[in-house]
């Protein structure tokens, strides 16, 4: 059985935040998901790889949930969508991937956050209530982010969560198209 499945039962639960709730995305979200992104198409679009040309497809959207769902029975990643915990609106997403288990214990974060939402917040709310259910339920050590130079609000976000700046890679992630260099984050979540 799956560490997702593990902690997580039949995918019902969600992990509770001071400001918000997480839980893994589901094809009921497609509509919300799709309005989203559509209107924070322009305020996170140059952040993130390439979007393709059906990318708000329900086919499209069907299969994004294919892969997070095999990523988590493998236990190579898990994906949330942040929601307000009062109003219950759709905020956000983020993901646990490249899970390396073994003597590291590790994950990359990633995440993206809708523009009505953003400074206001729920990504700081969102990524340290996922970095706890990475130590408690996933059992993982450390975290890794990175993030484009110039992208202040990630930066400042990363650092705000506890994540140190551990280095600089060149032509890291081919981002909007472009190969681009990141700043790299580390957290530490276990015992030392």
């Amino acid at each position: 059985m799956s560490l997702f499945r593990l902690a997580f039962g039949a995918g019902d639960e969600v992990i509770h935040g001071k400001k918000t709730l997480l839980r893994h995305p589901r094809m009921t979200d497609f509509e919300e998901w799709k309005a989203l992104r559509q209107k924070s198409r322009s305020f996170i679009e140059e952040w993130e790889p390439v979007w393709s040309e059906d990318e708000f497809s329900r086919r499209a959207y069907r299969q994004r949930i294919s892969v997070y769902n095999e990523r988590a029975i493998n236990d190579d990643g898990h994906s949330f969508y942040i929601f307000d915990k009062v109003s219950g609106a759709l905020v956000g997403g983020l993901t646990l991937s490249h899970i390396r288990r073994g003597v590291s214990q590790s994950a990359s974060l990633g995440y993206w956050m809708g523009a009505p939402y953003a400074g206001q917040g729920y990504m700081k709310d969102a990524v340290t209530s996922l970095a706890e259910a990475a130590r408690i339920r996933f059992g993982l050590h450390r975290l890794e982010a990175a993030c484009i130079p110039r992208n202040e609000r990630s930066r400042h976000l990363l650092l705000a969560c506890g994540f140190q700046p551990e280095g600089y890679a060149k032509a890291y992630v081919k981002i909007a198209g472009l190969w681009e260099d990141h700043l790299l984050f580390g957290l530490v979540i276990g015992a030392r």
